[in-house]
This record gives C-alpha cells, structure tokens and sequence, in this order.
C-alpha cells in the first residue's frame, strides 16, 4: 500500500482548504507576528525567521511520515500543511527580500519542480504517487512537493499583483484546475502529469484565496483576522479528515 491517501474528491477539497490555510498561517506568523508587511517588505528578518520555523517543522514532519510503517491520515495532512506553510514564507523571502520579484522566483522555482521531478524519474523509472511506499521514493515526493508549494505562493502572488486582484487571481487559476480536471475526464493524458498539474495549481488557488480572506480592505481583501481564518480553515480540514473516507493509493505492484 501507498503511504499517500488516494486521489479522491476528497483529496483535492482537502489540498485547496490546506494551501489556503497555509497562506493565512504562514502570513500569520511573518507579517502579524514578525512584522513583515507587503509594502514594506525590505528586510530578512521576519520571512527568514518564518522559513526557519516552518522549515524545522516540516523536516520533523518528512522524518515521521518516513518513519512511519503505514499510511497516517493525520500525519500526512499535517506533513502537507508545514509544507504549503514553509512554502508561503519561503517563496515570500525569495521574491521580497531577495529582490528577485514575482516573475524571477516563479521561474526559478518552476525550475527547480521541474529538476526534482526529473531526478525522481531518472532515478525511479516513475513520478506517480502510487510507488510512494519507499523512503527514497517518500523523499523525492516530499521534496517536490515542498518545490511546487512555494512555486505556487509565488505565482499566485504574481497573478494577484499584475491587475487582477486575489478574487481575479482565483478566479484564473479555479478556470485552469477545472482545465485540467476537464482533460484527466475527457481525454487519454498522462494521469500522472494532470496530477501534478492540478497539484500545483491548487497551491496558487489557495495562495489567492488565503490573500483575499486576509489582506486589507484597500488592497481587495476581505481584512479577516490571520489567526482566526487559520484556526476556521484547521477546524474545517479536521472536519473533511473525519468525514471523507482516507485511504491509502493502491501501490501499482
């Protein structure tokens, strides 16, 4: 048996629910705690001091799920909250403080999905999620995952910031999941590569959503408290975890 749940409905409500509240967690701490703003967001510090955070939290988290014998809802969706969490601070500290903006950690980190994947197939002979039954495998899979995350934040911020807004930039990027959903049901694609299209596209929709529910009114948002959208979108995903049936994906063997 996989150590990843199956690719369900369920999977994909739960995905988008964690990529948003990642987003309003991760600016939680780097922007309500540390003091890091948008506008101003010149110094190191607060992103830096969030990916570290974050960062410690999720390699604690990698270690146990490979440690683990046997597929853990909660270990798992805990495991993909730190990382859609590390990944908002990190992807905020590459375009802020880096100074590289939206378009260059885009590109840099969509290379860096994309050289992950690729060291994955080469060594692995597949990408699927279904051969995640081994810790090598397991650490391929948490390390493009982690990749496609922060790629995300940064996209769905780039979107977000061109014009459209965050209601405009999820708009655009729900159009492009039902695309692929559209694909995966009325064509012969590779599944394995719709899936990680919508993987990834999931955390930018989250990104935008998360942004709209917190951000300030004159900036487009709806100016929700961070903490407590946080705490509502936890409740709500613990809720989904008990009521959607979680099982793990047939290994293909």
């Amino acid at each position: 048996m996989s150590k990843v749940p199956a690719v369900t409905l369920g999977f994909w409500i739960i995905k988008i629910l964690a990529t948003t509240l990642g987003e309003t967690a991760g600016d939680s701490v780097t922007m309500s705690w540390l003091g890091e703003t948008t506008p101003d967001a010149g110094g190191v510090s607060g992103y830096l001091i969030g990916t570290a955070i974050f960062g410690a939290i999720l390699l604690v988290l990698v270690w146990m799920q490979i440690r683990a014998r046997s597929f853990n809802p909660w270990l798992y969706w805990a495991t993909i909250i730190a990382s859609t969490t590390a990944g908002t601070t990190l992807a905020d500290f590459a375009t802020r403080s880096l100074g590289i903006g939206y378009p260059g950690g885009s590109i840099l980190l969509l290379a860096l999905v994309l050289l992950s994947l690729l060291t994955w197939y080469r060594s692995e002979g597949s990408v699927s999620v279904d051969t995640v039954v081994e810790p090598r495998v397991e650490l391929f899979y948490w390390v493009t995952i982690t990749f496609s995350q922060t790629l995300g934040t940064a996209l769905g911020d780039w979107i977000a910031d061109a014009g459209l807004g965050y209601s405009g930039g999820a708009l655009v990027f729900g159009v492009a999941l039902a695309i692929v959903a559209g694909l995966y049901f009325w064509t012969t694609l590779s599944r394995v590569a719709l899936f990680w299209a919508a993987f990834i596209l999931t955390r930018p929709l989250g990104a935008t959503v998360g942004d709209f529910l917190d951000k300030p009114l004159d900036k487009g948002g709806l100016d929700l408290s961070r903490p407590l959208a946080t705490a509502a979108l936890a409740l709500v995903i613990v809720t989904l975890i008990l009521l959607f049936p979680q099982k793990p994906g047939q290994h293909p063997a």
